[in-house]
């Protein structure tokens, strides 16, 4: 049985670079399905459902802990590119080994806001970047398991992609 435990470590990278682009701690976007309230004739009240492959805004938060040129880089207005690449810890009871399992995001979006932070001494500034992702991609251990794409209509999760019907009653 593998169990997982915990995030070694990681890496932030920007814009297709292999360049780190900083010390910073990052808060990943929440996959949440935007809804509709179903209600009318032959329906006992109210039922919200999902609209199939729609979710809400994504954001993903960046907080570094000192003011940085890629901090306020990334709050450019332009598309940004983040691919964060992480080492995942796992315990393999069988083996009575631990074994470390890649797992990488990918995301693109516009930035929202920079939050400088606050000067105190001796303290850090936590300095913090908002980007509004419109693609994410997540790998682990080399198979990817979520890719959304907004404005390509792909929302795959796992081996299924929610939107391929829509895109082939679109034409696309």
């Amino acid at each position: 049985m593998i169990i997982p435990q915990l995030l070694t470590n990681f890496r932030v990278y920007g814009n297709g670079n292999n360049d780190m682009i900083g010390v910073a701690d990052v808060e990943l976007p929440k996959l949440e399905n935007m809804t509709e309230t179903v209600k009318g004739a032959g329906i006992g009240g109210e039922i919200e459902v999902p609209v199939a492959g729609h979710y809400s805004k994504m954001t993903v938060k960046l907080k570094y802990r000192t003011i940085t040129d890629n901090a306020v880089a990334l709050s450019s207005s332009k598309s940004q590119q983040l691919e964060i690449r992480g080492a995942q810890q796992m315990y393999d009871n069988k083996a009575g080994e631990v074994k470390i399992v890649p797992v990488k995001v990918v995301l693109r979006g516009l930035p929202m806001s920079l939050e400088p932070g606050k000067f105190e001494p001796g303290k850090v500034t936590d300095t913090t970047v908002e980007i509004s992702a419109e693609y994410l991609k997540m790998t682990l251990n080399g198979k990817d398991v979520i890719e959304i794409d907004k404005y390509n209509y792909v929302a795959k999760i796992g081996d299924t992609d929610y939107l391929a019907d829509v895109r082939s009653v679109l034409g696309l």
